[in-house]
């Protein structure tokens, strides 16, 4: 498979490439595709989440609110990149179970 985004997430949030350079598959299928891909962002940000608020818990021995504050604060760092990873593994998953047929 080709690149998707067209250019890396250091210069700026990346726009996405409409096709596949190489195969010439569409990467947004129909409107609202991607709604899938915002909840595996969600849940890869709770997994990442956890584990920080866990561990600041425990050093810290905050809060629970403070605790959660952090977390977030920490994590947001990680959310661009955790949404684009998320896109391509829907696009992933949604070619392994319903993929687009030869053109």
């Amino acid at each position: 498979m080709g690149g998707i985004f067209r250019y890396s997430i250091f210069r700026g949030f990346p726009k996405m490439c409409e096709r596949c350079a190489i195969c010439d598959l569409k990467f947004e299928r129909e409107p609202g595709y991607f709604l899938g891909a915002m909840y595996l962002s969600y849940g890869l940000g709770v997994f990442i989440m956890a584990p920080i608020a866990l561990l600041l818990w425990f050093l810290t021995g905050w809060g629970l609110t403070k605790v959660i504050l952090w977390a977030v604060v920490l994590f947001l760092p990680f959310a661009p990149t955790i949404t684009l990873f998320a896109r391509v593994l829907w696009i992933y998953l949604d070619q392994s179970i319903d993929p687009e047929g030869p053109r």
